[in-house]
């Protein structure tokens, strides 16, 4: 609508000195003058995002949605922008004076002698431009890269795990102190809920050991301390006055989503393994050397030993003598401690099956009937033991694997994991058919970072293929792509100086900023084409063009900056996502406009009206 708006205004304003053709016949001129650069531009824009669509997991349920609005909104527009914008700007924009505005003239005045300057000192201006490309190597290098920047939702959850063998009582008077402490010692939280253990929920499975305590939070103005990060400092002093018990720190949305991965925390060290004991040993070795490396917050390897369990070996010849069977005895024992559905209670619409089982109290002391109808203790046929075994065996495609789960602050991700995965291969050394992966957050990050490498440039080519059906020129066709390396230079720059990591929100501004930088290079590029059909020279075309195209470029680059300052200063809970692509999109329009309006009449000049293909 910019573009077009800004076309019917000038066309009207130069038309007013020669008015032979009617005003709705200059509009509509106006209009098909910038209808070819600006479906080719709009087409650029959701071809760019269309890699978007492909993302799994996680990622895709976060980012599909955002990849589906943007281009129908960027279709809606255009056909707006064709269809109503015109007929609007008919009834609405009165009669324009030929005076550029004041504004205009200030920009064209500082403008032309900036690009005339660019146009005479041509291979210093690209190697300036070269330059900085390659300097912006360096700090992408050192920009950190995670999968999504941690939001502050406004209240905390600590998870508690205690031994395995804990009873539901135990567990709940151990929890309750827990609450009590964090209550008295820690003012800033309000009130606390509690849930341990949920068997019967799929999506979570804990056991009686483990507790999800919720914590309501004062708002942050009544807090003692100024960051988040101190108050779950304060949190860490109180829980540390609970010796053996583990515990992490989490929030309610974070939780939701850690559900989906399937492993709490952002990294999660799977280790596959045959023997159960090895596997704890190992795990707790793991997270022995992940626990002392920078930036491991709350690292826990789950305490899968301690669980009693009474085990009746048969003794098969004292059986056999008996006339009983292996399997008749496996069956009564079920049958003891499990029962057995023998029939079914009608009443009415109602049926309860009716179950025998025997008392567990007297397993000991079971009697069993022989073939001949005498009775001979269990004791005598089997050996009754008490042996310590795992809480649960956790398979994963067939695998069983123990897990260590970690939290990450102050760091990025993919680089506390590549010093996590150095230290381990160092410190810990894994029998022969033992392996390591590493999931969780991370492994979002990674799957998100492949899918994105492999479709982003089948979307490059469709965008050239797009640019080679506007322009019919190979060479015009690069020369507007030329433009998208030059523009991720102000996006890398201010990422890095900013602090914030390359994430798939910054990634997204990233993506955004390519379809922005090519839309200005073909309305630049198309209205240089104009001019060459009308004979004009090739010098007074880059010069004439460019100044006529610095207004509709400058307008589309500030107004999509503007829309998102507001982001840069929101502090609300979600602001945390969008900051990275906000802080992308801004930074990467200022060296992209720059170097539209410098970089690309020059290279224009040099090989734009080379033969066309």
């Amino acid at each position: 609508a910019v573009v077009v708006v800004e076309n019917i205004v000038s066309r009207l304003a130069e038309q007013k000195a020669d008015s032979r053709l009617p005003r709705m016949h200059v509009i509509y001129r106006a209009v098909r003058e910038v209808s070819l650069p600006m479906t080719s531009g709009i087409l650029v824009i959701i071809t760019v995002f269309l890699p978007l669509l492909t993302l799994q997991g996680l990622e895709g349920k976060l980012f599909i949605p955002v990849a589906m609005t943007i281009v129908f909104a960027l279709g809606s527009s255009l056909i707006l922008s064709l269809t109503l914008i015109p007929v609007f700007a008919s009834m609405l924009i009165g009669e324009t004076s030929h005076n550029t505005p004041w504004l205009v003239r200030k920009l064209e005045a500082l403008y032309l002698p900036a690009l005339n300057w660019a146009l005479d000192h041509g291979r210093t201006v690209v190697v300036v431009a070269v330059s900085l490309l390659v300097m912006a190597v360096i700090p992408y290098t050192m920009i950190g890269k995670t999968f999504m920047p941690t939001m502050d939702e406004g209240n905390v959850i600590i998870q508690l795990e205690k031994l395995p063998s804990i009873s539901l009582q135990r567990s709940a008077e151990f929890d309750l102190r827990v609450q009590q402490a964090l209550l008295e010692q820690v003012p800033e939280v309000v009130r606390i809920v509690a849930r341990a253990g949920s068997d019967e929920l799929g999506l979570d499975p804990m056991g009686l050991n483990e507790t999800d305590t919720f914590m309501v939070l004062k708002p942050r103005s009544e807090w003692r301390m100024d960051s988040k990060e101190e108050l779950l400092e304060a949190l860490r002093v109180v829980m540390e006055q609970f010796p053996g018990v583990a515990y992490g720190f989490t929030q309610p949305i974070e939780m939701r989503v850690e559900m989906l991965t399937g492993v709490r925390g952002d990294v999660a060290i799977k280790l596959f393994g045959d023997d159960s004991a090895v596997l704890n040993r190992k795990a707790q070795e793991i997270a022995a050397v992940v626990a002392r490396l920078d930036g491991s917050r709350d690292v826990i390897s789950k305490q899968n030993e301690g669980v009693q369990y009474l085990t009746v070996k048969i003794d098969r010849l004292a059986s056999g003598r008996l006339g009983l069977s292996v399997d008749e005895l496996e069956n009564l024992l079920r049958s003891q401690l499990e029962g057995r559905v023998v029939g079914t209670i009608y009443e009415g619409l109602r049926r309860t099956p009716l179950l025998i089982r025997g008392e567990q109290a007297d397993f000991h002391n079971l009697q069993i009937a022989l073939p001949g109808g005498k009775f001979t203790a269990l004791s005598a046929i089997a050996r009754l033991e008490r042996e310590e075994g795992p809480v649960m065996v956790e398979r994963e495609m067939g695998n069983r694997y123990s897990v260590i789960s970690a939290y990450v602050g102050g760091r990025d991700l993919v680089g506390f994991v590549e010093e996590a995965s150095q230290a381990v291969r160092d410190q810990v050394e894994l029998p022969v058919g033992y392996r390591i992966e590493w999931g969780g957050q991370f492994e979002n990050q990674q799957r998100a970072a492949q899918r994105l490498t492999l479709v982003v440039p089948v979307a490059i080519a469709l965008v050239f293929l797009l640019l080679f059906s506007t322009f019919k020129s190979v060479r015009q066709s690069v020369l507007v792509l030329t433009n998208v390396p030059f523009a991720l230079i102000g996006g890398i720059f201010t990422l890095w100086l900013s602090g914030e990591y390359l994430s798939v929100p910054a990634s997204i501004g990233f993506i955004a900023l390519l379809g922005i930088a090519v839309l200005n290079g073909v309305v630049m590029l198309t209205y240089f084409n104009q001019l060459i059909t009308t004979g004009m020279p090739i010098a007074e075309v880059v010069v004439e063009g460019s100044r006529r195209r610095l207004r509709p470029v400058l307008m589309t680059a500030s107004i999509a900056a503007f829309g998102l300052v507001p982001l840069l200063f929101a502090s609300g809970p979600g602001s945390e996502i969008q900051r990275p692509l906000a802080i992308v999109v801004i930074g990467g329009l200022v060296s992209s406009t720059l170097l539209t309006l410098l970089l690309l009449p020059l290279l224009y000049r040099r090989y734009g009206v080379a033969d066309h293909v």
